[in-house]
């Protein structure tokens, strides 16, 4: 039984966003949450169980689509900018090449764990990918089983359990940054010392994957002059309804059937995104999938279910056919995208699954161990066969040029007064390639601050004489605490300076064949020779003849002993890197940033507590 809104799938994908409301905005959320309270009080009148479960699933469903509606139009115009959700596409020539790129990219690290009993392991894929620019083709990977030193074979099982005595292979529950992380889990033997390392380690990882590469890829740029029209491509139309501030409403239909390979497959072909007047992409805030005539054909369901007594077989079949028969008239995709920032251009972009290609591999993937830092005197290889490319580089690498003006213009001031005794105000600024040279050398100066009363006009009054104790900076961390308990007065002003730093970065660019003393290309893997470019202040970032930068696989430091002095550092690369790009800190200045931060309101404790 399944008579909600698709909304996970290509229904609804939002962002519930906090914001200002107009005086019409807030009219409809005042309905919004009395059809809410509505809604909730006539499920208490349905006895049925079934019933009562469907009206709840296809009703909330109805209710959160309004309410992300409401959330998106409600939302201010604030400009963010995002990256091309199609970069990686435009990399290769054919979607194909996606897509064997993506399975021979693939390999598994054995990670390091704090337990004697358990060996975490990562498969590492070649691209990263985040909602909304998710791997755009139909795909499943499914892992069966792990090969042991020992020959014996472990199957893989979805959850751990408590009550099986041998070892298991099983999702990680440590990991939830890398939800696709694995777990060998070794019995524990209760009075006996049984260390990991003495156990049969893994070997290798056995599983399938599958994907779906669509015919091709084609793109409409379109702006306000195109809307109202239709642009088509072979079987491919493109219409844009409306092209608002934020928003644009665009509808894709395909003058051919889907494959069969995806005809029972939630697909989202249509992928809109927006430029602002500087030429960046902007960020999306959210879409709603849903047309008003398929809203109004749930809301119909729905109304139906509210009219019965009880869930019958009979009501279920009717509703799945009604539903079949509303989704075949369906021929046409529909979605409203909403971006953070003014639309200047569009790039509609279709994926056209009217024909595909299935590509189907057993995997059997040895287990690789790469420690970050090792006392192996040899260097592991780790060549793929792919090539893959990093879009961010070029991006990062711009905090190489950040200037003093730039960085004080990227600082915001936070406050926490929730806890009169440790109130905080927090200087902060995005994270730039240049926070990534600056080293551990800081000499961070004098930050003074003062704290003063405000007059009857709200202006800086008076200094508040204070003890010592009464107030703590942290400058590195950027954070001023204060004690409110040992103010003799409320304060309303905080005057000082805080330190930022700066890294001065020099950039060269050298050609593979011809690198200097203590760099050295081996194949796919830069060695570097950290007594002449100590990892403080170095960076390295290298190119292929496309001029594209390459993407960095994972680096190894090699180190003399366990604790003894880094010797040379490794950074393997997808691809062969033909030029390499080299960062140097030579320089590292203290930026003072005046400020005068207004506090926020708390009060003040009682001096006689």
């Amino acid at each position: 039984m399944d008579v909600r809104l698709p909304l996970t799938s290509a229904g609804l994908c939002f962002a519930l966003l906090l914001g200002g409301c107009s005086p019409s905005d807030e009219k409809r959320q005042v309905s919004l949450e009395e059809k809410t309270a509505q809604f909730e009080k006539s499920l208490d009148a349905i006895a049925d169980p079934k019933l009562k479960d469907a009206v709840a699933e296809l009703g909330g469903s109805l209710l959160l689509l309004e309410r992300a509606q409401l959330k998106l139009d409600s939302k201010p115009l604030q400009t963010e900018y995002s990256e091309d959700a199609l970069a990686v596409l435009k990399h290769y020539p054919t979607p194909q090449a996606l897509v064997d790129t993506y399975i021979n990219g693939l390999f598994v690290l054995h990670k390091d764990s704090s337990s004697d009993y358990l060996t975490d392991l990562q498969p590492v894929f070649p691209f990263n990918f985040s909602i909304p620019a998710a791997f755009l083709f139909p795909h499943g990977l499914e892992w069966q089983s792990v090969t042991l030193s020992n020959k014996r074979v472990i199957p893989f099982q979805p959850e751990w359990s408590e009550t099986d005595p041998g070892i298991q292979l099983s999702p990680s529950s440590s990991n939830l940054t890398n939800p696709d992380d694995l777990t060998v889990t070794y019995p524990f033997i209760d009075g006996l010392d049984v260390e990991n390392k003495n156990q049969p380690q893994p070997v290798s990882l056995q599983g399938k994957v599958e994907v779906v590469a669509p015919r091709r890829l084609y793109s409409f740029d379109l702006t306000k002059k195109d809307v109202g029209q239709t642009r088509t491509n072979d079987n491919l139309s493109v219409t844009l309804l409306k092209l608002g501030t934020n928003y644009a409403e665009v509808e894709l239909s395909n003058a051919l059937p889907l494959a069969p390979e995806v005809s029972e497959t939630p697909l989202n072909p249509l992928i809109v995104q927006a430029r602002d007047s500087t030429g960046q992409f902007l960020s999306r805030s959210g879409s709603i999938n849903e047309t008003a005539a398929q809203i109004a054909f749930y809301q119909k369901q729905l109304a139906q279910l509210q009219q019965q007594k009880a869930w019958t077989e009979t009501l279920e079949k009717q509703l799945d056919e009604d539903q079949r028969a509303f989704e075949k008239q369906q021929t046409r995709h529909y979605t409203k995208v909403y971006f953070n920032g003014p639309i200047e251009t569009l790039e509609v972009s279709v994926l056209d699954f009217s024909s595909a290609t299935v590509t189907r591999k057993d995997l059997n993937l040895p287990i690789r161990r790469f420690d970050h830092d090792t006392t192996e005197k040899t260097i592991q290889p780790l060549s793929l066969p792919v090539v893959v490319y990093d879009d961010q580089a070029p991006i990062w690498l711009k905090g190489a040029t950040l200037g003093e003006e730039q960085l004080k213009k990227s600082v915001s001031i936070t406050q926490s007064v929730d806890d009169p005794s440790a109130a905080r105000i927090e200087f902060d600024h995005p994270r730039s390639f240049n926070d990534e040279l600056l080293g551990s050398s800081f000499s961070p100066g004098e930050s003074p601050v003062t704290f003063f009363t405000a007059d009857d006009n709200g202006k800086r009054d008076e200094p508040i004489e204070l003890p010592a104790e009464a107030y703590q900076i942290d400058p590195l961390r950027g954070v001023i605490t204060y004690d409110l308990n040992l103010f003799p007065e409320t304060p309303v002003f905080a005057v000082g300076s805080m330190p930022l730093f700066l890294a001065t970065i020099e950039q060269k660019s050298l050609d593979a064949n011809q690198l200097p003393k203590g760099l050295e290309l081996k194949g796919n893997a830069l060695v570097v020779d950290l007594k002449l470019f100590p990892a403080q202040e170095w960076r390295f970032f290298a190119k292929d003849d496309s001029g594209n930068y390459l993407k960095e696989i994972l680096s190894v430091t090699h180190d003399a002993s366990a604790e003894g002095p880094a010797l040379f550092g490794v950074h393997y690369f997808y691809g062969q890197p033909t030029r390499l790009e080299t960062y140097q800190r030579t320089d590292l200045a203290t930026v003072q940033y005046g400020f005068e931060v207004k506090l926020d309101k708390t009060e003040m404790p009682d001096a006689d507590q």
